[in-house]
C-alpha cells in the first residue's frame, strides 16, 4: 500500500492545547448529566477536604470527585458500597488524560449487591452464635511467638515488624498468602487452621496470638474476609486473634469473630505486646520540666547580659585612649629601627672581631673530647643496665611460676563453684516446669467444664430434644415443617427419624421488609479500639 501523504496544511496542537479542547467539547456536550452506580474506592475526605473516588456498575467505571465546599453542603454523605444518583457535570483531567464527574448532588439509590450479601451473610453467621461476645478469647499479656497471616511483599507485615521492633521485639512467624483474588480466601483459612494444627514444643513453636493482616482497599480488594469459609476458621481459632484488615473505616465479617479488631495493621502489632507509654509519659514530661528550666535560664542570662550591657562605657571611650598611644608609637617607630640597627651592628663587629683560627681549633678539641668521654660513660651505663634487667627478669619468672600455680587452684575452684551453681538452677527450673504443667492442666480442666456448661447436650441431658429439617437445619416453631416434611429428632442418646402430618398446612414465609438505606448505615455498628491493658513494665 502507498503511504499517507503527509498532511502539511493540518493545523497543529500542542499537548495542552488539544488537552483544552477535549475538556471544552465534553463539558458543552454533557452539561450537567445523572449517573446511577456504586461507590467504590472510598476513603473519607482527603486531607484538603476534597472527596476522591469512582462510581460503577457491572461493567464500566467512572472518576468522581466533590469539592471541600459542596461535601460539606450535602446532607447525604457518600459511603462505601452505597448505590447513589450522582448529579453533576462531566470534565476531563488534563494531568492524566482521563474523564471525571464533578458531583454537585448526592442521593442514595440502594445498598450495592456485595454490601447486601454481606448483610445477609452477617444475619447467618449472627443467628448461629460465631459473634457471641462469650465465644471471644483473652489475648496473652507476652507472647512469645506471634504468627502473622498476611501478604509477604506488602508493607503491612514491615509496618508490624518495625512497629514490634520498637515496642517489644518478639519472635514473628510469617504464613504468605494472597490477601486478594482467586483462591485468597481459601489460603488465609488454610493458614488460620495451619497454624492451630502446629504440636506444643514441636521444630515450628505454635504461636501464642494470631494476627491477620492486609492494607486498605475497596470492598471488592477486602472481600476474600469475608467469605464463610475464612470466618469459620477464625472462629475455629484455639489460638487467640486479631482482626486487622484494611483501615479503621473498612468493615469485614472477620472483624466480627475476631478476638480483638485492630483500625490497623500497626494498631494489631500494638495490642499482641505490652505498652511503655508510661516511661514515654515520664521522659516527656522530665523533657518538658528540663526546657522550661533552659528557658528560664536562659532569659535570666539574657536579663542579666542586658544589664551589663547597659552599664559598659561606649566603644569610642574605651578605644580612645589605645587609639592615641598607637598613634605616638606609630610616629616613634622610625627613629626607633634605626637605633636598632646600629646597636646590633657595633655587636656584629664586635663579635666577629673575636673570632680567629684558634679560637676554632681550641673549641674543636674541647668538643672531642666530650664526645670521647660520653661515649665511655654511655658503655658503661649499658652494661649496668642489662645487669639490673637481667636481676630483674629472674625475679619475675620466680613470681610467675608461683602465680601460674595460684591461678590454677583458683580456676579449679571457681569451676566447682559454678558445677554447683548450675545444679541449684537446674533443680529450679525443674519445680518452675512442674508448676507451669500444673497450671495448664487446671486452665484446661477449666476451659473444658465452661465446654461442658455452655454446649446444647448438656439441655439434651435434661430431657430437651432438637429437631432438624431434611438439611440439618434446627427448627424453631411449627409454622415452618410442611406437610410429609421428614425430620430428624436428636435426643441425648441418639437421633430418630420422623415424618410430619400429610393434612398440614403449608408452611408460611416470612417476609422482612428492606430498610432505608440511610437508616442501614446509621444503625451499622461502629467498632472503636479500645486500648488493651497490659500492664506496665516499669
Amino acid at each position: 500500500m502507498p503511504l499517507a501523504e503527509p498532511l502539511h496544511n493540518a493545523p497543529e496542537f500542542t499537548v495542552s492545547e488539544l488537552s483544552q479542547s477535549l475538556k471544552r467539547t465534553v463539558e458543552d456536550t454533557y452539561g450537567h448529566v445523572r449517573v446511577r452506580g456504586e461507590i467504590s474506592g472510598f476513603r473519607g475526605a482527603h486531607s484538603s477536604g476534597h472527596c476522591y473516588f469512582a462510581l460503577k456498575d457491572e461493567s464500566a467505571k467512572i472518576e468522581a470527585v466533590i469539592w471541600k465546599g459542596v461535601h460539606g453542603r450535602m446532607r447525604f454523605k457518600p459511603q462505601e458500597g452505597l448505590e447513589v444518583i450522582a448529579t453533576g457535570k462531566l470534565t476531563t483531567y488534563p494531568g492524566s488524560s482521563k474523564y471525571q464527574i464533578v458531583i454537585e448532588a448526592l442521593e442514595p439509590a440502594g445498598i450495592g449487591a456485595l454490601m447486601a450479601l454481606m448483610e445477609e451473610r452477617k444475619k447467618k453467621l449472627a443467628a448461629e452464635g460465631l459473634f457471641d461476645e462469650a465465644r471471644k478469647q483473652l489475648l496473652p499479656w507476652l507472647p512469645d511467638v506471634i504468627g502473622v497471616v498476611t501478604s509477604p511483599t506488602g508493607a503491612v507485615i514491615r509496618d508490624i515488624l518495625h512497629r514490634l521492633e520498637d515496642r517489644f521485639p518478639r519472635h514473628v512467624l510469617v504464613w504468605p498468602v494472597k490477601v486478594q483474588g482467586e483462591g485468597s480466601a481459601e489460603q488465609v483459612a488454610a493458614a488460620i487452621r495451619g497454624f492451630n494444627a502446629l504440636p506444643e514444643g514441636g521444630r515450628i513453636p505454635r504461636p501464642d496470638v494470631l494476627i491477620v493482616a492486609r492494607g486498605g482497599g475497596s470492598l471488592e480488594d477486602l472481600w476474600s474476609f469475608n467469605e464463610e469459609i475464612v470466618v469459620r476458621a477464625a472462629a475455629e481459632s484455639m489460638i487467640p486473634l486479631i482482626s486487622a484488615v484494611g483501615h479503621e473505616t473498612d468493615i469485614t465479617l472477620i472483624d466480627f469473630v475476631a478476638d480483638k479488631r485492630a483500625p490497623t495493621p500497626t494498631a494489631a502489632a500494638e495490642m499482641a505486646v505490652p505498652v511503655r507509654s508510661e516511661l514515654f509519659v515520664e521522659v516527656a514530661d522530665l523533657a518538658r520540666r528540663t526546657r522550661a528550666y533552659w528557658q528560664r535560664a536562659h532569659e535570666s542570662r539574657r536579663s542579666e547580659l542586658r544589664a551589663a550591657a547597659r552599664a559598659l562605657p561606649a566603644a569610642t571611650d574605651l578605644l580612645a585612649i589605645p587609639r592615641q598611644r598607637l598613634d605616638s608609637a606609630g610616629g616613634a617607630l622610625p627613629r626607633g629601627l634605626k637605633a636598632s640597627t646600629h646597636a646590633h651592628f657595633r655587636r656584629f663587629t664586635a663579635a666577629s672581631s673575636k673570632l680567629t683560627l684558634r679560637v676554632l681549633h681550641g673549641q674543636i678539641a674541647q668538643a672531642d673530647h666530650r664526645l670521647t668521654v660520653s661515649g665511655e660513660r654511655l658503655g658503661l651505663s649499658a652494661r649496668a643496665l642489662l645487669r639490673r634487667r637481667r636481676d630483674r627478669f629472674a625475679g619475675l619468672e620466680v613470681r610467675l611460676r608461683a602465680s601460674k600455680l595460684s591461678n590454677a587452684q583458683a580456676q579449679r575452684n571457681a569451676i566447682a563453684r559454678q558445677r554447683e551453681r548450675t545444679q541449684r538452677l537446674s533443680e529450679r527450673a525443674g519445680r518452675a516446669l512442674a508448676t507451669l504443667l500444673q497450671r495448664l492442666d487446671a486452665r484446661v480442666e477449666n476451659s473444658g467444664k465452661l465446654l461442658s456448661a455452655l454446649s446444647y447436650r448438656g439441655v439434651l441431658a435434661r430431657g430437651f430434644a432438637l429437631v432438624r429439617d431434611e438439611a440439618g437445619h434446627p427448627l424453631h416453631s411449627a409454622d415452618s415443617v410442611g406437610p410429609n416434611a421428614r425430620l430428624a429428632i436428636e435426643f441425648a442418646d441418639g437421633r430418630v427419624a420422623a415424618t410430619a402430618d400429610a393434612d398440614r398446612p403449608a408452611p408460611v414465609a416470612k417476609r422482612a421488609q428492606a430498610k432505608p438505606a440511610a437508616q442501614e448505615a446509621k444503625q451499622a455498628p461502629k467498632r472503636m479500639a479500645k486500648p488493651v491493658d497490659q500492664g506496665s513494665l516499669f
